[in-house]
């Protein structure tokens, strides 16, 4: 399956919007794609998982390394996943207490309540 990736702009967070499949042969796309927004100069990040169909470990693995990147830039970075599959794999990893984890954009980029879904 392929990989989309589209980014856009909400309350001062660049939103990249991720849909298909992160696994071993599309995750170095969405790595690449991640590199480029914080070397351009994002910092304020949310990765919207919405329309992600599955996520193996080389996903995961990314995604560690995103946050880690935004950190040593001294940005923030932020999940949006609201479905239970992946919410799962979250869980079963302890990813689910390293990630803040939104259940949509407006509460990730503060126009909700900003409750994070972390159970």
């Amino acid at each position: 399956m392929e990989l989309s990736l589209a980014t856009r702009t909400v309350a001062e967070h660049t939103v990249l919007e991720v849909g298909g499949e992160v696994d071993v042969y599309t995750a170095p796309r969405l790595r690449e794609r991640l590199v480029e927004l914080v070397d351009a100069g994002a910092r304020n990040v949310i990765v919207d998982l919405a329309g992600v169909d599955f996520l193996d470990s080389t996903g995961l693995g990314v995604l560690v390394g995103a946050m880690k990147r935004l950190r040593v830039a001294n940005g923030t970075f932020g999940l949006v996943c609201s479905k239970e599959p992946l919410l799962k794999i979250f869980r079963i990893t302890a990813l689910d207490q390293v990630f803040p984890i939104y259940p949509s954009i407006e509460a990730a980029t503060g126009d909700g309540d900003g409750s994070g879904l972390t159970s």
